[in-house]
């Protein structure tokens, strides 16, 4: 393809916005106005595009490998492997170190999600490490504030962090190293400082603007970001993590972390108070497990959305999408349908299973989603669609800020263990509350309840809500282990894991490249983000169909930021990072 050609195609296209569909709508065009060659990222026609040479290498290893969403954090779990650690130990140390050197993403105050490998059995274990609501949380509690759903900050977002309790569980059960070890780095980090990076400057500049005083204190010092390359410090929050260090659960869930943390929450005219933090446990629950391009595709059950990722591989099975082509109108016009299909039964479904009884059944059977993937028709976009499986009420979960503020880690060790994990404030910042005693930034996952009488997801005393968290495992036909992979993003972390295991599966991309293939992003009703590096015909092509298109420029965290380990029959490792965020892989 000449790029004379090529730079023709994208010229055609961007005098042909005038007359596109009214549906067709861009934020920023690819190479219209701007002087960008889309001869290094494009070819014409519709049938697909030509993705570029990966700009990370490949990372491969022989004894041990992880990724993870900062370098402190890789380079904190690479040093627990190299010193004999295990995938598990690793997986906690980087998850210590990510709360304190991405504090607007996640942190001490959130929640966690993970599964582990144990090569030695091959048994996979899913650990559900989300908070509960508070004994005070009733629907009533919000009539009487004339609040007709749960709002998406503040103190009434708060459901009781599980991510402390995770980390302990996990090293209480298949770790070997002690907690002051794993944690000794992040401590370090809280206490000393961390270097900011642009990234971090800018997502603090985009994040801030709900934080309390003591938040806006420490983040936003004078009111603006602190500057890339100062020192970050939370020596508050350092204290915290020795307590932590030191006394486990106890440090954090009772005590004098506990009681500080419900008074403040009190005072805030939340519902939290020292009981609730008491009580909360860890749950170790059976993954869900799925099947697709010939792996077992492993998630989480609910209360998490790991049920419209397994509806997603399940009906993508229906089609051809070999043969469709990566990056082809066809091909993205499947799955973006296919996603609003997932999406309605995961709105209606996706809940706290101790509360109500979901049709797991239903919602996975082959025969339903077959029939579900014929709905999908090949010339218009659908606007909107309704649950397959209908419970008593017909309404949908009200799903709140979907700004995906999460980190991913993955970690495999010698002996062949491995560990998918994932935790999150939820919203930038969560609930936009720094408790400052104790350094502690709170999530707001309890803004995911709704407030809809008989809904599964309606907000209950000691009930976990909706969750967008879904790390993700293969294994091969024998059960042996063959990648970890998950990303943030929110809503769109079904969608990106999809495209990423279709690059891997059918499109025979290595791991890195899966990871930064473009990407799209559909949200509600027509709307579908796309990056700049798909063929200008392509999205034409899907403007016609009725999409509302818009393009976005450069390496966003708008489609995530994935990080996989991926093992090969021989035995390699290889770790795959995204440059869309700060993320960063280490194999050795």
């Amino acid at each position: 393809m000449q790029k004379a050609s090529i730079a023709q195609a994208s010229m055609a296209f961007c005098a042909a916005l005038p007359v596109l569909p009214a549906a067709f709508f861009v934020l920023a065009v690819m190479g219209c106005g701007s002087g960008a060659d889309p001869a290094l990222s494009a070819n014409e026609g519709t049938r697909g595009t030509v993705f570029p040479a990966t700009n990370r290498p490949e990372v491969r290893g022989i004894s041990g490998a992880v990724s993870a969403g900062h370098p402190l954090a890789a380079a904190a779990g690479h040093d627990v492997l190299r010193r004999g650690g295990n995938a598990v130990d690793a997986a906690v140390a980087m998850a210590a170190v990510l709360a304190v050197v991405r504090p607007h993403m996640n942190g001490i105050g959130g929640d966690a999600f993970a599964l582990y490998h144990e090569a030695a059995t091959g048994r996979v274990y899913a650990l559900n490490g989300s908070g509960r609501a508070g004994a005070l949380a009733t629907p009533e509690l919000f009539a009487a504030r004339e609040l007709d759903e749960v709002p998406g900050s503040g103190p009434l977002s708060v459901s009781v962090p599980g991510a402390v309790a995770a980390w302990v569980d996990a090293l209480d059960r298949f770790g070997t190293m002690p907690r002051q070890e794993l944690l000794a780095p992040a401590i370090e980090f809280a206490r000393n400082g961390f270097p900011v990076s642009t990234r971090l400057a800018s997502d603090i500049a985009a994040s801030s603007r709900a934080l309390n005083d003591h938040a806006r204190a420490l983040y936003t010092p004078g009111g603006e970001p602190p500057p890339a390359g100062s020192l970050l410090r939370n020596p508050a929050l350092a204290t915290t993590l020795e307590r932590i260090a030191q006394e486990g659960k106890g440090g954090f869930y009772h005590g004098a972390v506990a009681e500080r943390l419900a008074a403040f929450i009190e005072a805030e005219g939340g519902y939290l108070r020292a009981e609730d933090l008491a009580v909360h446990t860890t749950t170790w629950v059976e993954p869900l497990r799925g099947s697709f391009g010939g792996f077992a595709m492993l998630v989480l059950p609910p209360n998490t959305q790991g049920i419209a990722q397994l509806q997603l591989f399940e009906m993508a099975r229906a089609f051809d999408l070999e043969a469709m082509g990566a990056g082809s109108a066809e091909y993205l016009h499947a799955l973006i349908e296919m996603k609003k299909l997932a999406f309605a039964d995961r709105d209606q479904w996706a809940a706290d299973p101790q509360f109500t009884d979901i049709p797991l059944d239903d919602l996975l059977d082959p025969a339903y989603l077959a029939r579900r993937a014929g709905m999908v028709t090949p010339d218009a976009a659908a606007e909107a669609r309704k649950p397959g499986v209908p419970a008593a009420t017909a309404g949908m979960r009200t799903s709140g800020d979907d700004s995906g503020d999460t980190v991913y880690l993955t970690a495999v060790d010698r002996w062949g263990n491995a560990v998918s994990w994932i935790q999150s404030l939820f919203a930038g910042f969560g609930s936009g509350l720094l408790e400052p005693e104790t350094g502690v930034v709170l999530h707001n996952r309890g803004a995911l309840f709704n407030l809809e009488p008989g809904h599964p997801n309606i907000i209950a005393p000691g009930k976990r809500p909706y969750h967008t968290l879904t790390p993700m495992m293969a294994l091969h036909a024998d059960g042996t282990f063959a990648f970890t992979l998950g990303t943030p993003g929110g809503d769109s972390q079904p969608q990106s894991l999809l495209q990423i295991v279709n690059n891997l599966v059918h499109f025979g991309m290595t791991p890195q490249a899966a990871i930064e293939a473009p990407r799209f992003r559909s949200y509600d009703g027509l709307r579908v983000a796309f990056e700049d590096r798909f063929t200008p015909s392509v999205l034409a092509r899907l403007a016609e169909l009725g999409h509302e298109i818009e393009v976005v420029h450069g390496w966003t965290a708008t489609f995530g930021g994935a990080q996989m380990i991926h093992r090969d029959p021989n035995g390699t490792l290889t770790a795959a990072s995204d440059p869309r965020r700060e993320a960063y892989a280490i194999a050795h």
